[in-house]
Protein backbone atom coordinates (compact mmCIF):
# COMPACT_ATOMS: atom_id res chain seq x y z
CA UNK A 1 0.00 0.00 0.00
CA UNK A 2 1.88 3.38 -0.86
CA UNK A 3 2.25 5.46 2.12
CA UNK A 4 2.93 9.81 1.21
CA UNK A 5 5.62 11.58 3.70
CA UNK A 6 3.13 14.36 4.78
CA UNK A 7 4.58 17.43 6.43
CA UNK A 8 1.45 19.48 6.42
CA UNK A 9 -2.68 19.60 5.57
CA UNK A 10 -4.75 22.40 5.67
CA UNK A 11 -7.25 24.74 4.21
CA UNK A 12 -6.45 27.68 3.07
CA UNK A 13 -6.95 30.19 -0.48
CA UNK A 14 -5.08 29.10 -3.43
CA UNK A 15 -2.60 32.44 -3.54
CA UNK A 16 -0.83 31.68 -6.98
CA UNK A 17 -1.23 31.01 -10.62
CA UNK A 18 -4.29 30.17 -12.63
CA UNK A 19 -6.39 28.86 -9.60
CA UNK A 20 -5.58 31.92 -7.65
CA UNK A 21 -8.45 32.86 -4.93
CA UNK A 22 -9.51 29.27 -5.07
CA UNK A 23 -10.42 27.39 -1.61
CA UNK A 24 -8.09 24.40 -1.08
CA UNK A 25 -6.55 21.95 0.53
CA UNK A 26 -2.75 21.76 0.65
CA UNK A 27 -1.08 18.81 0.83
CA UNK A 28 2.31 19.00 1.53
CA UNK A 29 4.66 16.30 1.17
CA UNK A 30 8.62 15.98 2.74
CA UNK A 31 11.19 15.69 0.21
CA UNK A 32 13.04 17.93 -2.08
CA UNK A 33 16.40 17.78 -3.37
CA UNK A 34 16.60 20.58 -6.05
CA UNK A 35 18.09 23.18 -3.45
CA UNK A 36 16.74 26.64 -4.64
CA UNK A 37 18.16 29.33 -2.71
CA UNK A 38 15.48 31.08 -2.20
CA UNK A 39 12.68 28.21 -1.11
CA UNK A 40 9.82 29.26 1.75
CA UNK A 41 9.78 25.46 2.62
CA UNK A 42 13.01 24.46 3.22
CA UNK A 43 11.81 22.56 6.21
CA UNK A 44 10.91 20.00 3.79
CA UNK A 45 14.14 19.37 2.07
CA UNK A 46 15.15 16.37 4.48
CA UNK A 47 13.67 12.85 4.58
CA UNK A 48 15.18 12.12 8.15
CA UNK A 49 13.63 9.05 9.84
CA UNK A 50 14.19 10.60 13.03
CA UNK A 51 11.68 13.63 11.94
CA UNK A 52 9.45 10.38 11.07
CA UNK A 53 6.38 11.25 13.93
CA UNK A 54 2.91 9.31 14.40
CA UNK A 55 0.22 11.20 12.44
CA UNK A 56 -1.28 12.81 15.55
CA UNK A 57 1.62 14.75 16.75
CA UNK A 58 2.17 15.96 12.67
CA UNK A 59 -1.04 17.19 12.10
CA UNK A 60 -0.85 18.87 15.99
CA UNK A 61 2.16 20.88 14.77
CA UNK A 62 1.60 24.85 14.94
CA UNK A 63 4.88 25.85 13.75
CA UNK A 64 6.99 24.83 10.86
CA UNK A 65 8.89 21.62 11.03
CA UNK A 66 11.06 18.98 9.26
CA UNK A 67 8.55 16.28 11.02
CA UNK A 68 6.97 14.07 8.84
CA UNK A 69 4.03 11.22 9.01
CA UNK A 70 3.11 8.72 6.82
CA UNK A 71 -0.32 8.20 5.21
CA UNK A 72 -2.69 6.46 2.98
CA UNK A 73 -4.39 7.35 0.40
CA UNK A 74 -7.64 5.84 3.02
CA UNK A 75 -6.35 7.89 5.52
CA UNK A 76 -6.02 11.25 3.74
CA UNK A 77 -9.40 11.29 2.67
CA UNK A 78 -10.50 10.43 6.44
CA UNK A 79 -9.02 13.05 7.49
CA UNK A 80 -10.32 15.39 4.59
CA UNK A 81 -13.63 14.59 6.16
CA UNK A 82 -13.01 14.73 9.57
CA UNK A 83 -11.72 17.82 9.73
CA UNK A 84 -14.78 19.28 7.49
CA UNK A 85 -12.98 20.81 4.73
CA UNK A 86 -15.64 22.75 2.51
CA UNK A 87 -12.82 23.30 0.04
CA UNK A 88 -13.42 20.95 -3.09
CA UNK A 89 -9.56 21.76 -4.89
CA UNK A 90 -6.78 19.88 -3.98
CA UNK A 91 -3.16 21.21 -3.73
CA UNK A 92 0.02 19.01 -3.85
CA UNK A 93 2.74 20.45 -3.02
CA UNK A 94 5.88 20.02 -1.34
CA UNK A 95 9.00 19.47 -1.07
CA UNK A 96 9.28 17.78 -4.61
CA UNK A 97 5.64 15.90 -4.81
CA UNK A 98 6.66 14.19 -7.81
CA UNK A 99 9.09 12.33 -6.40
CA UNK A 100 6.29 9.95 -5.73
CA UNK A 101 3.53 8.16 -7.62
CA UNK A 102 0.33 10.91 -7.06
CA UNK A 103 -2.12 9.25 -9.72
CA UNK A 104 -3.81 6.95 -6.89
CA UNK A 105 -4.04 10.43 -4.44
CA UNK A 106 -5.36 12.15 -7.39
CA UNK A 107 -8.01 9.39 -8.69
CA UNK A 108 -9.14 9.07 -5.33
CA UNK A 109 -10.13 12.53 -4.59
CA UNK A 110 -11.81 13.21 -8.08
CA UNK A 111 -13.79 10.11 -8.02
CA UNK A 112 -15.12 12.59 -4.51
CA UNK A 113 -15.88 15.08 -7.25
CA UNK A 114 -12.90 17.12 -6.12
CA UNK A 115 -10.07 18.73 -8.85
CA UNK A 116 -6.54 18.31 -7.80
CA UNK A 117 -3.43 20.28 -8.95
CA UNK A 118 0.16 19.47 -8.42
CA UNK A 119 2.68 21.65 -8.39
CA UNK A 120 5.86 20.70 -9.15
CA UNK A 121 9.77 21.86 -10.29
CA UNK A 122 9.90 20.14 -13.10
CA UNK A 123 12.65 18.12 -12.80
CA UNK A 124 10.59 14.51 -11.93
CA UNK A 125 8.16 12.40 -13.76
CA UNK A 126 5.59 13.69 -13.76
CA UNK A 127 2.80 10.59 -12.12
CA UNK A 128 -0.45 12.34 -11.80
CA UNK A 129 -4.21 11.10 -13.37
CA UNK A 130 -5.53 12.98 -16.64
CA UNK A 131 -7.14 15.29 -14.86
CA UNK A 132 -4.71 16.77 -12.62
CA UNK A 133 -3.88 20.21 -13.16
CA UNK A 134 0.11 20.36 -13.23
CA UNK A 135 1.95 23.25 -12.35
CA UNK A 136 5.41 23.46 -13.81
CA UNK A 137 7.79 25.89 -11.42
CA UNK A 138 11.03 25.30 -13.82
CA UNK A 139 13.81 25.53 -11.58
CA UNK A 140 16.99 26.30 -13.50
CA UNK A 141 20.72 25.72 -12.75
CA UNK A 142 19.46 24.89 -8.56
CA UNK A 143 22.15 23.55 -6.46
CA UNK A 144 21.03 19.93 -6.46
CA UNK A 145 21.99 19.83 -10.17
CA UNK A 146 18.75 18.48 -11.95
CA UNK A 147 17.94 19.23 -15.47
CA UNK A 148 14.01 20.44 -16.25
CA UNK A 149 12.14 17.18 -18.29
CA UNK A 150 10.94 17.30 -21.53
CA UNK A 151 8.08 15.58 -20.33
CA UNK A 152 7.32 17.80 -17.45
CA UNK A 153 7.41 20.82 -19.42
CA UNK A 154 5.03 19.63 -22.23
CA UNK A 155 2.50 17.96 -19.70
CA UNK A 156 2.36 21.89 -17.73
CA UNK A 157 -0.91 23.06 -17.75
CA UNK A 158 0.59 26.16 -16.71
CA UNK A 159 4.39 27.40 -16.05
CA UNK A 160 4.83 29.54 -13.28
CA UNK A 161 8.18 30.91 -13.00
CA UNK A 162 9.77 32.69 -10.20
CA UNK A 163 11.93 35.90 -11.11
CA UNK A 164 14.23 38.64 -9.32
CA UNK A 165 16.76 39.20 -11.71
CA UNK A 166 16.62 39.62 -15.77
CA UNK A 167 18.71 36.06 -16.19
CA UNK A 168 15.84 34.78 -14.72
CA UNK A 169 13.81 36.00 -17.58
CA UNK A 170 16.31 34.90 -20.37
CA UNK A 171 16.10 31.37 -18.69
CA UNK A 172 12.42 31.16 -19.12
CA UNK A 173 12.60 32.54 -22.39
CA UNK A 174 15.74 29.86 -23.07
CA UNK A 175 13.15 26.99 -22.19
CA UNK A 176 9.85 27.72 -23.76
CA UNK A 177 12.22 27.50 -26.71
CA UNK A 178 13.94 24.82 -26.23
CA UNK A 179 10.86 22.71 -24.86
CA UNK A 180 8.80 24.39 -28.04
CA UNK A 181 6.48 25.97 -25.33
CA UNK A 182 4.03 28.03 -26.97
CA UNK A 183 0.32 28.24 -26.01
CA UNK A 184 0.84 27.15 -22.28
CA UNK A 185 0.03 30.08 -19.86
CA UNK A 186 2.98 31.58 -18.59
CA UNK A 187 2.98 33.30 -14.99
CA UNK A 188 5.94 35.37 -13.60
CA UNK A 189 6.33 34.98 -9.48
CA UNK A 190 8.44 37.76 -7.76
CA UNK A 191 10.91 35.76 -5.52
CA UNK A 192 10.02 38.30 -2.83
CA UNK A 193 7.78 41.14 -2.71
CA UNK A 194 11.00 43.33 -2.86
CA UNK A 195 9.59 46.73 -5.31
CA UNK A 196 12.83 46.02 -7.60
CA UNK A 197 11.88 42.16 -8.25
CA UNK A 198 7.60 43.16 -8.52
CA UNK A 199 8.56 46.18 -11.07
CA UNK A 200 10.43 43.30 -13.56
CA UNK A 201 7.83 40.92 -13.42
CA UNK A 202 5.02 43.57 -14.01
CA UNK A 203 6.95 44.63 -17.25
CA UNK A 204 8.73 41.65 -18.68
CA UNK A 205 4.57 40.28 -18.43
CA UNK A 206 3.92 43.11 -20.77
CA UNK A 207 6.51 42.72 -23.13
CA UNK A 208 5.51 38.75 -23.39
CA UNK A 209 2.26 39.11 -22.98
CA UNK A 210 2.28 36.55 -19.81
CA UNK A 211 1.00 36.97 -16.51
CA UNK A 212 1.56 37.93 -13.01
CA UNK A 213 1.11 35.59 -9.93
CA UNK A 214 2.49 37.47 -6.76
CA UNK A 215 1.48 35.25 -4.24
CA UNK A 216 -1.56 36.42 -2.24
CA UNK A 217 -1.24 34.55 0.42
CA UNK A 218 2.13 36.42 1.48
CA UNK A 219 0.12 39.76 0.55
CA UNK A 220 -2.79 38.73 3.22
CA UNK A 221 -0.33 37.02 5.79
CA UNK A 222 -2.24 33.33 5.68
CA UNK A 223 -0.37 30.35 5.33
Amino acid sequence: MIQYKINELFETIQGEGSFTGQPSIFIRLQGCPVGCSWCDTKHTWEIELSDEVNQAVMLAKSQETPQWANFSVEQILALVVKRNYKAKHIVITGGEPCMEDLTPLCNAFEQLGYSTQVETSGTFDIKVSKKCWVTVSPKVNMRGGYPILNSAMVRADEVKHPVATEQHIEDLKALLAEHKIITTPVYLQPISQKTRATELAIASCIENNWRLSVQVHKYLGIE
